[in-house]
């Protein structure tokens, strides 16, 4: 599949959420863009929230980290089932009990304005560096497969590819998303179960062959219980998934966002107890057609791509997909699957922190209604910029799996959150609030201190994605010391 086929791909991927962004956006109000006027049919957004909680870095980045550590993501994928469970039964109903439009309004509620920017801000952090991990990826494959040829800048690579999400985007926000989430979810899951299939052909085998297969064995190890001390293991990854989903869902603006558009509670329930069963199946497929990807490179001799000069396994997907040989179907595929992933999370990303900093940092609802709509617009191409200053430092300062890269930025940067919501809804106290900055500063500088100690400091043990309840444990703790009562 040559570069010139890859761009007119995305020219006609693009010019189809160009059409549904038409339809969506022609309202053009403030209202559509935050809230899709609360009319979105719950089946719709849960299937859509698929794809949006897939995006890039589960369509590449779980393929690629097959290889050094098996099926052990399975651990932490049964962590989020249980996490989306607290979502629908503890987060919802309070969401929906005060009406709010960013979720972080109910700590000014709470505990008070600087509360309330702690939250917004540890949102707003890990929002940008979450959105710009998943851009990242899908930059460095087109750059890497498609631009590098034509000797166009990563740069220009980056710019381009946010440049499209603004432009679908700032119209209808949130509403436009909901139904392009849809498209693109369509297109990740057929590209997946199409790779799967063209693959096993290639390789001579039927499904049912190669999940029997000696081959697969070496890759398919899903429980991790030998050693505490190790990062995989089983509690240390359920408990750790299980906090990654209520964090970077239940209390992320950019997810919630899309349930909040739900006619009522109970819709919004039932959209996310059944995205969350299919999301299971959905990652463990991810991981199948990861063992595939490296039992195809090893039995054709294929060698792990290189990006400036080091083995990438993140690439290995598009490596295998574009250029080693398979039906044109499997490559037109994947780039359909890919560009969808990409858009699929950034665009609601793009949104969530437009509408995150108008309504927590600007209140944009109590400036003159006659200039809201142009505030608003202004930010998402201010945030639009944000996100490609980001990404184009991404290039220069990461060095390992992406997928791991970002649940390990989670683990810091969502402690306050999780700390402040859960001091919230456990307990009756109030807080000294302008103490409540200090804290969190506090406790995210012990955990990163505790994170980076050599485990040899620690009798051999491995700080893993535990290191994110403990975070909100630590938080919750030292909020205490600063309680007051009602």
């Amino acid at each position: 599949m040559t570069a010139f086929h890859i761009l007119l791909l995305i020219g006609g991927y693009f010019a189809l959420l160009l059409l549904i962004s038409y339809f969506t956006g022609r309202n053009d109000s403030n209202e559509d863009f935050f809230q899709a006027g609360r009319k979105s049919p719950w089946y719709l957004v849960a299937f859509g929230m698929i794809g949006a909680s897939l995006s890039g870095v589960t369509f590449i980045s779980v393929p690629g980290w097959v290889e050094s550590s098996q099926f052990s993501y399975m651990q932490v994928v049964f962590g989020y089932l249980a996490g989306y469970l607290v979502i629908a039964w503890v987060l919802l109903p309070l969401y929906y009990r005060l009406g709010v439009t960013s979720i972080y309004e109910y700590l000014d509620q709470r505990f008070g304005n600087t509360s309330y920017k702690v939250g917004a801000i540890s949102f707003f952090v890990s929002r940008v560096l979450g959105a710009a991990f998943r851009l990242f990826l899908v930059a460095i494959v087109l750059q890497q497969f498609v631009f590098e040829a034509w000797g166009v800048p990563f740069e220009v690579t980056v710019v381009l590819s946010v440049g499209l999400i603004w432009v679908y985007t700032y119209k209808g926000g949130i509403k436009t998303i909901v139904w392009t989430d849809t498209l693109q979810t369509l297109f990740m899951l057929l590209a997946v179960g199409l790779s799967i299939y063209f693959i096993n052909q290639s390789l001579g085998w039927s499904l049912g062959e190669f999940l029997a297969s000696e081959e697969l064995t070496r890759y398919s190890k899903v429980w991790f219980t030998e050693s505490f001390s190790e990062k995989n293991h089983l509690v240390k990854s359920f408990l750790g998934g299980m906090f990654i989903t209520i964090c970077m869902t239940g209390l992320d603006q950019d997810m919630m966002q899309k349930n909040l558009t739900c006619r009522n509670l109970r819709d919004a329930q039932k959209n996310m107890v059944s995205f969350s069963v299919v999301l299971v199946g959905v990652k463990f497929f991810f991981l199948l057609l990861g063992a595939l990807l490296f039992i195809y490179a090893d039995r054709f001799g294929i060698a792990t791509p290189l990006m400036d000069g080091a083995p990438k396994s993140d690439l290995l997907f598009p490596e295998i997909a574009l250029n080693s040989g398979l039906e044109p179907i499997v490559g037109i595929t994947f780039m359909l699957g890919l560009i969808a992933a990409a858009y699929s999370s950034a665009d609601s990303a793009l949104t969530s922190l437009t509408t995150s900093f108008c309504v927590d940092f600007l209140h944009i609802r109590k400036r003159p209604e006659a200039s809201q709509k142009a505030l608003r617009k202004r930010v998402h191409l201010w945030m639009s910029a944000l996100l490609v200053i980001v990404v184009v430092l991404f290039k220069y300062v990461l060095d390992r799996n992406v997928i791991d890269g970002l649940l390990t930025v989670a683990t810091y940067t969502y402690g306050p959150l999780l700390g402040l919501f859960a001091f919230g809804i456990l307990t009756r106290y109030t807080l000294k609030d302008r103490w409540v900055g200090v804290v969190a500063l506090m406790v995210i500088g012990l955990v990163v201190l505790l994170a980076n100690l050599p485990s040899s400091m620690l009798g051999g043990y491995q700080f893993g994605y535990e290191l994110l309840p403990l975070n909100g444990l630590l938080t919750f703790l030292a909020l205490l010391l600063i309680r007051e009562r009602k």
